[in-house]
């Protein structure tokens, strides 16, 4: 049945009653894969097409593969990609498991939230891929730090596609212009910001009105809101002294009007503030999605400097906004080949150095996407140094719960930010947000 067919079906397919629990991740009543050697119990192998989902950006990663593999079966499914926190993944699962039937084999998502709920017992959706699954040697392979949101008690449940860490995109034109020098402290940046307002009023050094602001400016503070301690257990101090200066330095340069509130690819601001960018701190795919597409800075004027530090951090420490992840169901029956697929999509120079439109999280293929990027001549300078050097500083504490900590943000803090009112004095009703949303997905908080 094609997945069209199985969505329309499903409510029909709700009300059947199946025998035992649904096959995968130890989750059965019968003994079918019950002798695996990857680590949990396999539905019964195969021939079929692959149900593959992506969302519309890494669709490119599908058709990719099936080019160079024009054998192989794949049945395509575009979707969200779990995108601004829909759960629609989860959603679709939940009703997969009643219905015994649907799952996709292998699923992209664009958060990194999926091993939080899909790795536990009462979903048991992602299939382990360190206990026999993959090679080792491919997992070795990717960046430091990169499987870490995948990995629960040591096992990893996902493989990364790319990394979205944090550095300092700026305006090499315009500093020069100016007589600005790149800054390498926050602190340096919000003095540099009262410098632009007052010598050049209008021009933006960040941007702060989008779901992700807290995973650039408060993930790059060290800023504890929330730090996942365990299955079901949270720690949020939203309004600790690293979340207060962050917060701090974000309505200073909000009142200054040198930090923009309007969304970075909203209708306004590539129409009233697009050339008025001087600096944005912000993930490596801005490169391509912000300066060459949204804003179309002209070639030789983007440069790249690295992440930005606090005076007391003893180096950078960064965020990461985005980076999504390859998952294959426990469910699948056709795992060899799901294996090939996203050992190849995520490793491959054919689609990760020469079609990704991010950098890669595999690090052979990092190295080439980087001078790629570098050959294209439309950078100041070289971009593969502060890049590089970022991917391997994003600070660890930032959790991953099941829940989307940028829904959490878009909801408290933007519309009172919209409205006028200090980030800071925000802070209480962000750690409240946090608490009451953890709660709801049953986790344990401390304060």
């Amino acid at each position: 049945m094609s997945p069209k067919k199985v969505f329309i079906a499903l409510a029909a397919l709700l009300t059947i009653s199946a025998c035992g629990q649904p096959v995968g991740n130890g989750k059965t009543t019968d003994d079918a894969g019950a002798n695996s050697p990857y680590g949990f119990t396999t539905a019964a192998q195969k021939d079929g097409e692959l149900l593959v989902w992506v969302d519309s950006t890494r669709l490119d990663a599908a058709k990719a593969y099936q080019a160079a593999h024009p054998d192989a079966k794949l049945d395509i499914v575009t979707y969200d990609g779990n995108a601004n926190g829909s759960n629609t993944l989860k959603t679709k699962v939940q009703l997969f498991d009643k219905a015994k039937a649907g799952w996709p084999d292998v699923a992209f998502t664009t958060d990194n939230n999926t091993a939080a709920w899909a790795s536990q017992p009462s979903s048991g959706f992602t299939a382990p891929l360190n206990k026999g699954y993959l090679d080792q040697a491919t997992l070795d392979g990717f960046a430091k730090g990169a499987l870490d949101p995948c990995t629960v008690d040591g096992t990893v449940y996902c493989l990364r596609n790319d990394l979205a860490h944090v550095v300092l995109w700026y305006n090499k034109k315009l500093l020069d212009q100016f007589g600005y020098t790149v800054p390498a402290t926050w602190e340096e940046y919000t003095a540099l910001g009262a410098r632009v307002a007052a010598e050049h009023p209008g021009y933006i050094i960040g941007t702060a009105g989008d779901a992700w602001a807290p995973e650039v400016y408060m993930w790059g503070s060290e800023c504890p809101a929330n730090q996942v301690t365990g299955a079901k257990a949270i720690t949020v101090k939203a309004t600790d002294a690293k979340c207060a200066r962050a917060a701090s330095m974000l309505d200073t340069l909000i009142a200054n009007k040198t930090m923009s509130t309007l969304s970075l690819f909203g209708a306004d601001f590539a129409k009233t503030q697009g050339d008025k960018v001087l600096m944005l701190p912000g993930p490596n795919w801005y490169g391509g999605a912000v300066f060459q597409g949204t804003i179309k800075t002209p070639a030789g004027e983007i440069g790249v400097a690295p992440a930005l530090k606090w005076a007391d951090q003893p180096a950078p420490v960064t965020g990461n906004v985005g980076g999504g992840a390859w998952w294959v169901s426990s469910h699948s029956e056709h795992l060899d080949a799901a294996k090939d697929f996203v050992t190849w999509v995520t490793t491959n120079d054919a689609y990760q150095a020469e079609l990704a439109p991010g950098y890669p999280a595999y690090s052979a293929a990092a190295v080439k996407w980087l001078a790629k990027q570098q050959a294209s001549g439309y950078w100041a300078g070289d971009i593969g140094a502060p890049i590089t050097a970022a991917a391997g500083a994003v600070w660890p504490g930032w959790g991953a719960p099941e829940f989307s900590p940028e829904s959490v943000w878009a909801k408290t803090v933007i519309p009172g930010m919209t409205a006028g009112k200090t980030v800071t004095s925000l802070l209480p009703d962000w750690q409240k947000a946090i608490e009451q949303e953890a709660q709801v997905f049953g986790y344990t908080v401390t304060k």
